[in-house]
Parts: structure tokens; C-alpha cells; sequence
């Protein structure tokens, strides 16, 4: 097991009140809750991080998709102008 350390934490009673009705009810201790709370404040608090991370680089990956589109757009009406002016043996660009 790794390695421990005792803290204190200061808590409202109103709180204290709640954890020990928890704690109470599940049959823990208030060490276990706090590891418990803290573990998935942690894990909570990634996944935020990480979907923020997501949506950041979904808006940069939207501009240059859309660049991309664009160019590809530009390109291919182009191309129609061409095909156009083949088709109607006039030149049209």
C-alpha cells in the first residue's frame, strides 16, 4: 500500500453532519469517505479538463475542415467551368 499522511481538515458542521451520516450508512470511516471524495473530485475534474481539450480541438479542426471545403469547392467549380465550356464549345473562364 502506498504511503500515508495524516491531514486536518476544517469542515462546516452542517457537512460534518452529512459525512457522518454517509459514513454512518455505509459502514466506512470518515478516512475512507475523504480518500473516496477526493479520488473522484480528481477524476471528475479530468474528464472535465479533457472535454475541454475535446471542444477546443473539434472548433480548430471545424476551421480547417472548412478551409479544406472551401478549396475543394473552389476548385471544383473550376472544373465545372471547364467541362461547361467543353460541353457548349465555347470558352467560358
Amino acid at each position: 500500500m502506498a504511503e500515508t499522511k495524516r491531514i486536518m481538515v476544517s469542515l462546516p458542521n452542517s457537512l460534518l453532519e452529512e459525512v457522518d451520516f454517509i459514513v454512518s450508512m455505509e459502514k466506512k470511516n470518515r478516512s475512507d469517505f475523504v480518500k473516496e471524495a477526493m479520488k473522484l473530485y480528481i477524476r471528475e475534474k479530468r474528464k472535465v479538463e479533457i472535454c475541454e481539450r475535446l471542444r477546443v480541438g473539434y472548433k480548430e479542426m471545424s476551421q480547417i475542415n472548412l478551409t479544406l471545403a472551401e478549396m475543394g469547392l473552389e476548385q471544383d467549380v473550376i472544373e465545372l467551368n471547364i467541362y461547361e465550356a467543353k460541353l457548349t464549345g465555347c470558352e467560358k473562364l
